[in-house]
């Protein structure tokens, strides 16, 4: 749990590291704020478009040292991003890091539903995804630290310095210990694991050429995502999603930003708040919302969607009134609940989308969580957001304003979602059992003539 937390925490840091130097960048390349949206665009882009695919490998591979792999890889990539000369080229490699998050985040989800039962899965996510919100925190940071003063080209290191931690931690998920596909889930029934059923952690790939791979894997992504869209808890979660990460992207994208341009904060106090609420706010609030998650699943009905939705309807509240043209004080304090409400719901959707598939496609069921999420939700929040904010006169209150609305139909599909959840997650314990009595027969099939013999 803990090692795929640092996964997540190098992850945010690197995508982080351009909040806290917008103003670096536009003055290098003579840049506005669609530009540096597009920057931060091209990232979400590229994960949507491979996280699928790397989901099915997900499904099909040893999955620590796929994201081992990964990770090196990734590394790498962001530090050859401070060496990029023109804008197109950094936009270029920063892109090429969304296939970074595309492929380990399907296989680090799935781990984690196989490391931890239904009763403590909220807590597992909660403790992971306290990672996220480090790395938000500790990205801006670094890049506001290496990147001053403004006229500097100190920004080039701080792609450097924020990819080398990445090294260590890929040596570190190598070595994690590879559980069998639905592990957890036979546990969660009492079906020893020995006994179980699942498909293979390592699958010889290309056997018969890269080719042939390639058709299997169109034929078992149409497979599997028939599969994951006949859930209907998927159904509402995808639609749901995209509408809220759309604006939460977009206002974690250009808070900083906005502090300083709006609230008239300098560039080293806007940062320390933007700080205080990803970490102050987003820990404390994954982890009570990881505690719910557990606790309250057999209290309340649909509890893994409804705190999502009800969390949300609070968060994008607080944000709406926070930029009224209020001081300060008031506009952090709403957005500290805001934030706080909004990192609550992060297990519970996480744990809920685990609880709704079947173990051989969950990391295709990520996957497709955050296809939908990238397409039609985060990948065009910042630039949308960096060109209202260039047609009102950089104005970055109008344009928040103007794209916080839609998130609530969001929270609106998360809460029609918890009426569907417990019969889906049912629905799987269900086939568990099934396939463990199917096993049972036929061993004591084969049994039976030999012990007559």
């Amino acid at each position: 749990m803990w090692v795929l937390g640092l996964v997540v925490l190098m992850d945010n840091v690197d995508q982080s590291v351009i909040r806290g130097m917008v103003q670096p960048l536009e003055h290098a390349f003579g840049v506005g704020d669609f530009a540096i949206g597009v920057l931060a665009s091209a990232f979400v882009l590229v994960n949507g478009l491979v996280t699928v695919p790397a989901g099915y490998l997900g499904d099909r591979v040893h999955r620590t040292h796929l994201i081992g792999r990964t990770m090196a890889g990734w590394s790498v990539l962001s530090a050859l991003g401070g060496a990029m000369p023109t804008f197109p080229l950094l936009v270029g490699a920063r892109g090429l890091l969304g296939f970074g998050q595309g492929v380990s985040d399907p296989a680090a989800n799935s781990l984690i539903a196989d490391f931890y039962d239904l009763g403590r899965r909220g807590t597992a996510f909660s403790v992971q995804y306290c990672m996220t919100f480090v790395g938000f925190g500790a990205g801006a940071a670094l890049g506001t630290v290496i990147s001053s003063p403004v006229n500097s080209s100190n920004w080039r290191w701080a792609f450097v310095v924020s990819a080398l931690p990445g090294l260590l931690v890929a040596v570190l998920v190598y070595r994690l210990t590879e559980p069998r596909r639905g592990a957890a889930d036979r546990a969660h029934v009492g079906v020893a694991d020995e006994t179980g059923v699942g498909s293979p952690t390592r699958t010889p790939l290309f056997e018969e050429g890269v080719g042939r791979f390639l058709v299997d894997m169109v034929r078992g992504l149409r497979t599997d995502t028939r599969t994951i869209l006949k859930i209907p808890t998927m159904r509402y979660a995808l639609v749901g999603v995209s509408f809220i990460l759309f604006t939460v992207t977009a206002l974690s994208f250009w808070l900083p930003t906005f502090y300083q341009r709006q609230l008239h904060l300098s560039a080293s106090r806007a940062t320390a708040l933007f700080v205080a609420l990803a970490v102050g706010a987003g820990v404390s609030g994954v982890l009570l919302g990881g505690r719910l998650a557990d606790r309250l699943t057999d209290r309340i009905r649909g509890a893994r969607m409804a705190i999502p939705g009800f969390c949300l309807v609070i968060c994008l509240t607080c944000f709406l009134v926070s930029y009224l043209w209020l001081p300060v004080a008031p506009t952090f304090a709403l957005e500290f609940v805001g934030f706080f409400a909004a990192s609550m719901s992060i297990p519970a959707l996480r744990a809920g989308l685990s609880d709704a598939v079947p173990a051989h496609v969950r990391g295709t069921g990520f996957g497709a969580f955050n296809l939908f999420s990238v397409i039609f939700g985060t990948a065009a929040a910042p630039s949308a957001v960096g060109l209202l904010s260039d047609l009102f006169g950089h104005d970055l209150r109008t344009a928040l304003i103007l794209v916080t609305p839609p998130a609530y139909i969001g929270a609106w599909l998360l809460l029609r979602a918890r009426d569907h959840i417990e019969r889906d997650t049912a629905a799987i314990f269900t086939a568990v059992i099934e396939a463990v009595q199917a096993d049972q027969a036929r061993t004591a099939e084969r049994e039976g003539p030999a012990e007559a013999g």
